[in-house]
This record gives C-alpha cells, sequence and structure tokens, in this order.
C-alpha cells in the first residue's frame, strides 16, 4: 500500500504546504512593511490564515481529493480513500510545520 510513488506524493504534499506558509507569510511581510503595518504581526497572521490554501494546494485541488474520498467510500476503492487521508494529513503536518516555524522566526511561543 505505501509504495514509492506515495511516498514521493506525501513528501511533496509535505513541502508544498510547508512552502506556502513561509512564502506568502513572508512576501505578505514586504506587503505590509512597504504599506506601513508592522511586518512581524503581518506575517504571524498571515501564517494562521494561510494554513486551509496551504493544504488545498498542496493536495491539488479539492475536487480529486473529493472525488477519491467519494470513489472510496461507495465504489469500495479503499486504496483511494486511504491514500487521501494520507496526503490530507501529510499536508496538514506540511501547512503546521510552516506555522510554527513562522512563529518560532517572530518570537511568538511555541507553546500554542
Amino acid at each position: 500500500m505505501l509504495t514509492r510513488e506515495l511516498l514521493a506524493t506525501l513528501i511533496i504534499d509535505f513541502f508544498v504546504a510547508f512552502g506556502v506558509i513561509i512564502g506568502g507569510a513572508i512576501i505578505g511581510g514586504i506587503g505590509a512593511f512597504l504599506i506601513g503595518k508592522p511586518p512581524l504581526s503581518v506575517i504571524h497572521d498571515l501564517a494562521g490564515s494561510l494554513k486551509i490554501w496551504a493544504i488545498v494546494a498542496a493536495i491539488g485541488g479539492t475536487f480529486d481529493a473529493i472525488t477519491n474520498i467519494e470513489r472510496g467510500l461507495f465504489y469500495g476503492t479503499h486504496d483511494d480513500l486511504f491514500k487521501t487521508g494520507f496526503m490530507i494529513l501529510a499536508a496538514l503536518c506540511g501547512a503546521h510545520s510552516g506555522t510554527v516555524f513562522i512563529q518560532w522566526i517572530v518570537g511568538d511561543s511555541i507553546a500554542s
């Protein structure tokens, strides 16, 4: 079940979600600096609000994931259901890791 291709997909999903959080927050912080807002505060806020978009970007859009979940539930192809679940979990871990990394960079407590 855990093939080489699936493992590669999970690693890519993790790092895509991680990169969306890091890149989006830092580029948003640059924009905040240009308009006179406090960049670290904006970076922190963006890291939290970009999580769902990082997950969606990492799994390649929501319609494919929903179709795979439907196929797994109603047509008995449980491998698709597990693969999609693992992909969502990997993307969620990447997005959360990116958020924790940004919180560490801006000096927020990591206990949350």
